[in-house]
């Protein structure tokens, strides 16, 4: 465990090599979330588009319940592996493998059952909600693969492994493609091919994932017979995991109301900016990395009470990302037609993809910023800042602004540019925030080991 641990070294090469295996990962798993979107839109239907991409917001939204714990479950272990305490990183380990596997249930009860109810509150069109129901109820038979997997892989993140996940996603991603193509043009399955190659494509990964763990000679080695709740690692996980979840949660709550208003706009805006959320997924990844490799990084050094590290990756990795999406932005600016039209090239729905695109690309900047800002919180011990943050500034300004001047001016440019001008207020809010901080500054060297978890 020793050779990946983040507390020693030169900063940028550890961040680096953390966070671009990471990088790598994800681009994987977003493909396999976007090849469904590409088969589907091409094979199949404008219908079975819209079908499939109008559903993200919920399926997020059900998994950011869970997918929180395994960050706040990240944090402690990353915390206990910093302070070099075996005994309490294997307990940690155990605890939130045992919680993955009581959300695991919850969660499949939850998505099949609450699906259809939640589909008709949201407002889809009659045109699309048969096969939006499939396919979701199908995604979330098999959600107890996603979950453990993503348990599992923040135990080896928080330990400064990145690379055997990537793998595992390469897996996953090139068995999706294949059972996509197989089950939708070979055995002219409908959307719930798409979401049947997705579920067993994560089964995969969760059997490559937990292998590794099961063979690892470290201390957060899985040992089947250890799987049980230790209270004091529960409450930690709790503590970080409550807030990260509802920050999740808020997002993705958000993102349902405003689809529920673009639903209003008929199947053709759900499939184009639909498009353009999955297009955003991809340029979003250089985040996603760097927000996995701040939360690890800052926590391993919290853990060991380097302060002066903590600064400093965290100045690293906020330029990193800021930087990457204004070049990646402007890609997004001037493609955005071209992007849009690779999902489905009807004119209509080009027109709405690319409307929101080209109003957007150049604020991804921020959106990079405030994930990342809060990535840094989180691994400070402060989850409940970005929570929140993100309660405010991307949950309720979004819902005042859609119940009140999205009720005068039913116009589809209030969903354009709804998400830029919340991406603005909480950039703002967490600069305050650092300086408020001191983050950059020159503080003291804070206390050390159990005492900074606590």
């Amino acid at each position: 465990m020793q050779k990946n641990l983040m507390t020693e070294g030169n900063i940028r090469r550890k961040m680096l090599g953390f966070a671009l295996p990471i990088l790598a990962g994800y681009f994987f798993q977003q493909l396999y979330n976007t090849v469904d979107a590409l088969i589907v839109g091409n094979y199949l239907d404008a219908d079975a588009l819209a079908a499939v991409t109008s559903t993200s917001s919920y399926m997020y939204f059900m998994i950011a319940l869970v997918s929180g714990f395994s960050t706040g479950a990240g944090i402690i272990i990353a915390r206990h592996i910093g302070a070099g305490d075996h005994e309490q990183t294997g307990k940690a380990v155990h605890t939130a493998v045992a919680l993955s596997l009581v959300f695991s249930v919850i969660l499949t009860l939850l998505g099949i059952f609450g699906t259809p109810w939640i589909l008709r509150i949201m407002g889809t069109p009659e045109s699309v909600y048969a096969r939006s129901c499939r396919y979701l109820q199908v995604y979330f038979a098999g959600s107890f693969a996603l979950i453990l997997y993503n348990m599992l892989v923040s135990v080896l993140q928080a330990s400064g492994e990145s690379r055997f996940p990537l793998l595992c996603l390469v897996a996953s991603s090139l068995t999706n493609i294949v059972l996509d193509v197989l089950l939708i043009t070979l055995f002219h399955m409908d959307v719930e091919g798409a979401a049947l190659a997705t579920v067993l494509s994560e089964i995969l990964s969760l059997v490559l994932v937990a292998w590794k763990l099961l063979h690892s000679p470290d201390a957060i080695r899985l040992r089947p017979g250890q799987i049980r709740f230790d209270m004091p690692n529960l409450r930690y996980i709790i503590r970080y995991g409550i807030p990260t979840a509802m920050q999740g949660c808020v997002i993705d709550l958000s993102n349902m109301l405003i689809q529920s208003y673009i639903n209003s706009f008929g199947r053709d805006a759900m499939a184009g900016i639909g498009a353009s959320l999955k297009i955003e997924g991809f340029f979003f990844l250089p985040v996603t990395a760097f927000s996995m490799a701040l939360t690890t990084f800052v926590s391993q050094n919290m853990g060991a009470g380097k302060m002066k590290r903590v600064r400093e990756g965290a100045r690293f990795g906020l330029g990193c990302t800021a930087i990457m999406l204004l070049v990646l932005g402007t890609v997004a600016w001037f493609l955005a037609p071209q992007l849009i039209s690779l999902f489905n090239a009807d004119p209509a729905i080009v027109r709405y993809g690319a409307g929101r695109t080209t109003v957007c690309a150049f604020f991804y900047c921020l959106l990079g910023f405030s994930h990342t800002a809060s990535a840094v919180m989180r691994g400070l011990g402060k989850p409940v800042v970005p929570m929140l943050v993100m309660l405010i500034c991307w949950c309720a300004v979004r819902i005042l602004l859609l119940f009140t001047i999205g009720q005068i001016f039913h116009d589809i440019r209030l969903i354009y540019w709804v998400y830029p001008f919340t991406w603005s207020l909480s950039t703002i809010v967490y600069l305050i925030s650092f300086r408020r901080l001191n983050l950059f500054g020159h503080r003291h060297e804070p206390e050390t080991g159990a005492e900074a978890i606590g």
